[in-house]
C-alpha cells in the first residue's frame, strides 16, 4: 500500500472476519478471498494474547527428530516501516544441538482496534555456520504479498484467517479452537490459554498447534509429538 493512501477504518476489517467466522469451518478464507482492508494502526504492540513489549526475550526449548531445538524471541526496540505502517521488529533464533540453524527478522504492528498484523520477515538459515537459503522470506506489499493477523484483537473460537500470504512462498492459516485451556510449561503454569491450530496451503500435511497466555504470547508450539515450550523470560 502506498504510504499517501488513505487508509480504511479497521472495522471494516473485522466486520468481515466476523461474518467469515460466523459461518463455521467452510468459511475458511482462500486465497483469493485474502484482501483485509487495513485500518490505523498504533505505536505499541500490547494485544494481551500477544505483546511485544521492546527488550522482551522468550526462550523455547524442546526435542526434535534432529536434536534439541531451541529458539529465542527477540523483541528489538527497532522498527521498520512496510506499506507506509511502522512496524515492530522481532528476531527469531533457532539452534538445533547448540548449532545455529535459522535467524529471521519479523515486522509486525498493531491496529487501533488490538488485533496484530504480519508485515513480513527476512529469513536466513544457515548450515554447519554457513548462511544458505532465504527461502520464506516475503514483504507484505512487494511481489503480491498481503498482510496477515497474527492475533485477532478479540479472538473467537472458528475464527480461522491467514497469518502470511505471499502466494507460493508462506501462507500460514490458523483457526482459533479455544480461549480456555490450561496448559503448563517449564516457565509455569497457565489459565484462560489461546490454542490456535496452524497450517499451510503450501504444506497441507503440516499442522501445528499453538498455546498464548496472556500477557505473555506464545508458550507452547506442538508438532505430532514434539512440543516447543517456553522455558525462560528476559526482560
Amino acid at each position: 500500500m502506498d504510504r499517501h493512501r488513505r487508509f480504511i477504518p479497521a472495522a471494516a476489517w473485522l466486520i468481515a472476519a466476523c461474518l467469515l467466522a460466523s459461518t463455521g469451518a467452510a468459511a475458511k478464507p482462500k486465497p483469493k478471498d485474502w484482501n483485509p482492508p487495513l485500518g490505523s494502526f498504533v505505536t505499541v504492540v500490547d494485544n494481551p494474547y500477544f505483546p511485544l513489549p521492546p527488550g522482551r526475550t522468550l526462550v523455547y526449548r524442546g526435542s526434535s527428530k534432529d536434536g534439541i531445538e531451541t529458539m529465542e524471541f527477540e523483541v528489538t526496540s527497532r522498527t521498520r516501516t512496510v506499506m507506509g505502517i511502522l512496524a515492530i521488529v522481532v528476531i527469531e533464533r533457532s539452534t538445533v544441538n547448540g548449532q545455529l540453524v535459522e535467524v529471521s527478522e519479523n515486522w509486525f504492528a498493531q491496529d487501533d482496534e488490538g488485533a496484530v498484523w504480519y508485515f513480513g520477515e527476512a529469513t536466513q538459515t544457515y548450515l554447519n555456520g554457513v548462511p544458505g537459503s532465504t527461502e520464506g522470506s516475503w514483504e507484505a506489499g512487494v511481489a503480491g504479498a498481503k498482510p496477515g493477523i497474527i492475533m485477532e484483537a478479540d479472538p473467537q473460537v472458528g475464527d480461522s484467517y491467514f497469518q502470511e500470504f505471499a502466494e507460493g512462498v508462506a501462507q500460514d492459516m490458523a483457526q482459533v479452537m479455544s480461549t480456555a485451556r490450561t496448559e503448563t510449561v517449564p516457565q509455569g503454569s497457565y489459565s484462560g490459554v489461546l490454542q490456535t491450530k496452524e497450517w499451510s496451503p503450501i504444506e497441507p500435511s503440516s499442522v501445528e498447534h499453538k498455546s498464548y497466555a496472556r500477557g505473555l504470547g506464545l508458550i507452547l508450539e506442538e508438532k505430532g509429538r514434539e512440543r516447543l515450550e517456553l522455558v525462560e523470560v528476559r526482560g
